[in-house]
């Protein structure tokens, strides 16, 4: 009778193995025309906050503005080439540069020895310093020695914080986003910023409570990073592109009108000109900064958020909910081979169990995404995301069913093969739907648990709701009234879910225990 079991346990673990399939076949048949390779050139950058590189405008989030972008769309006019963006969160460029996403990344990158050991770079296309912002009315700091003794605020890996750690008189505290190192500034945490000359100049000299202070510090070089040993052919273009950009006076048409023309470039180009070019992106941006001020323009901001938030929140439920397909299916699985499949595989599922839980969700993610195409495996960022989703929550789905099946007398089965049926059907019919009645509440709050988990998909560069508070809330300085909505969002997305698991809990319950 157990080889009979077993026989049966592992026909329905096959039919649960070929429906993951067909599952992973649609999924990937939605989404697989995404990763198709284009015919523009593409480029990244992480426009989610960042002023003033490349960031969606603040007057038209659906557009693409920043000196970066506009120095791309003249790039790929002297290279006769059409430009493609494509967002990626920061810590994810290079990752994605290595894994061909796309051809070349563009994001205030540093030209140092140290990134220059992992990109190729081409010549440099701006050449700056670093500058000091201070809180207005407070301590003047004429350089990086007077910054002893002091909090100072800066952007991890950058060379400020190279600069910084040579003095260890000075408290350094370094973020990921510029929005939170002013914010810190402002609010008294730090005394004082250290960062690159046109972060200081967006950031700093455009809010009233803070200014610039000092002489400028060093030297800072920005260049187009490529994947190391290829591309050489691409990068030779776009380097002959941007000397000829330099010859024909349109880089610093780009820069001026952004307010970035420096004596650095002067220097660094030998275009001594002083062309009559107004800084009108500089404005357009002070202007927007300065429109937003009042709570009627607030009030009708958010209204315009609206959109993206709808946007970003089918990205979160679409994921969600296919994610959870893949846990049910998969966890239901493992349960049933831990308990009645060949003592092989049931090692084996139990090694899946408590490896999955024993290791963060996020690395899984980052190693399905940027570590299988070392091994020819491509996913696209939904079916990634989707895949890592599922998987981890498979392990904690399958501990939650086997908790069901065992808490299932064990005369429900005899009860059943006395009748005749199958171990399939036993297990079908008998057993598995007392015990997902009894796992159903456990089974919506991991539902609950994995739609918000589903914020980490946002380092794939998929643009869900966690990823759109960070671009929106880091554009305006508004975290408060921009958490509220996205929390919101959250909560009516779990709200539905919650009530349909009532009602499918009534119509489970027992014929006793029903309430009239």
């Amino acid at each position: 009778m157990k080889h009979g079991l077993r026989r049966s346990v592992a026909r329905f673990v096959g039919a649960r193995v070929l429906f993951l399939a067909v599952l992973a076949m649609v999924v990937s048949g939605l989404t697989g025309p995404v990763a198709q390779a284009q015919t523009p050139l593409r480029w990244a950058a992480d426009a989610s906050a960042d002023v003033p590189y490349t960031f969606h405008d603040l007057k038209d989030q659906s557009r693409l503005t920043g000196f970066e972008y506009d120095l791309m769309q003249e790039l790929g006019r002297h290279l006769n080439t059409p430009m493609q963006f494509v967002q990626n969160d920061w810590d994810g460029l290079i990752p994605g540069l290595q894994r061909n996403l796309y051809e070349m990344v563009i994001c205030g990158i540093e030209i140092t020895p140290e990134h220059t050991e992992g990109v190729d770079f081409s010549t440099p296309y701006y050449v700056t310093s670093e500058r000091i912002v201070v809180r207005r009315g407070g301590p003047v700091f004429q350089g990086v020695t007077d910054l002893k003794g002091h909090t100072v605020g800066t952007i991890k890996a950058t060379q400020a914080e190279r600069i910084l750690a040579d003095y260890p008189e000075v408290r350094v505290r370094t973020y990921e986003e510029e929005t939170n190192v002013f914010m810190d500034l402002v609010n008294g945490r730090t005394d004082a910023v250290l960062l690159d000359g046109p972060i200081a100049q967006y950031y700093g000299a455009t809010n009233p409570a803070l200014e610039v202070v000092g002489d400028p510090i060093g030297r800072v070089s920005y260049g187009i990073a490529f994947a190391k040993g290829k591309n050489a052919e691409l990068r030779q273009k776009v380097d002959t592109a941007l000397a000829a950009m330099i010859q024909d006076g349109s880089l610093h048409a780009v820069l001026a009108r952004w307010n970035l023309w420096t004596p650095e470039m002067a220097a660094f180009t030998k275009d001594k000109t002083q062309p009559d070019i107004a800084p009108t992106e500089w404005q357009h941006y002070t202007d927007a900064l300065q429109g937003a001020s009042s709570w009627q323009a607030r009030f009708w901001r958010y209204v315009g958020f609206l959109p993206l938030l709808a946007k970003g929140a089918v990205l979160t439920l679409l994921v969600s909910l296919c994610a959870m397909v893949l846990a049910v299916a998969l966890g239901l699985t493992l349960a049933l081979v831990r308990l009645y499949g060949p003592q092989k595989l049931a090692a084996i599922a139990a090694l899946y169990v408590e490896v999955v839980r024993g290791t963060p969700l996020l690395i899984q993610i980052l190693l399905i995404f940027y570590g299988l195409p070392q091994f020819g495996i491509n996913l696209s960022p939904f079916l990634a995301g989707v895949i890592g989703l599922g998987l981890n929550y498979a392990a904690y789905e399958a501990e939650n069913y086997r908790a069901g099946l065992q808490s299932v007398a064990r005369g429900q089965m005899e009860a059943a093969l006395a009748l005749n049926m199958t171990h399939v059907q036993a297990l079908r019919y008998v057993v598995v739907p007392q015990a997902f009645r009894l796992v159903m509440p456990v089974m919506t709050n991991d539902f609950i648990s994995l739609l918000k988990d589903s914020s980490l998909v946002s380092v794939i560069t998929l643009t869900e709701l966690t990823q759109t508070y960070i671009r929106l809330s880091s554009t305006y300085f508004d975290y408060f009234g921009t958490g509220l909505m996205v929390g919101g969002a959250y909560l009516l997305l779990g709200l539905p879910f919650v009530r349909l698991a009532r009602i499918a809990e009534k119509k489970l319950a027992q014929p006793h225990t029903r309430r009239k």
